[in-house]
């Protein structure tokens, strides 16, 4: 089991960008699958970035082009670059490592 824990959220104008962070409690060396995933109010949450077990990188269409996902194995950390905001890119952002969640970071795009 590994604890996750998510930062970097807040409040960003529309066209603007933020990065989170993933820290997890113990080394993700040998954990591949690995996510950002987001819930808006009043809808499921849906998969926005992940790394899967195979190696290779899952981008939701909306996000494609403007969000980047990477992560650093020596800091434990994966990280959600978020690039030309938009107001539908708000909802509580949610890291994911194999089966465990962290406790969501906000992220509010508003003018």
């Amino acid at each position: 089991q590994v604890r996750l824990v998510e930062s970097g959220g807040g409040l960003v104008q529309p066209g603007g960008s933020l990065r989170l962070s993933c820290a997890a409690s113990r080394s993700i060396s040998s954990i591949y699958a690995m996510g950002w995933y987001r819930q808006a109010p009043g809808k499921q949450r849906e998969l926005v970035a992940a790394f899967t077990s195979s190696g290779s990188i899952n981008y939701a269409d909306s996000v494609k082009g403007r969000f980047t996902i990477s992560r650093d194995n020596a800091k434990n950390t994966v990280y959600l670059e978020m690039n030309s905001l938009k107001p539908e890119d708000t909802a509580v952002y949610y890291c994911k490592a194999a089966n465990n969640w962290g406790q969501g970071t906000q992220v509010t795009v508003s003018s």
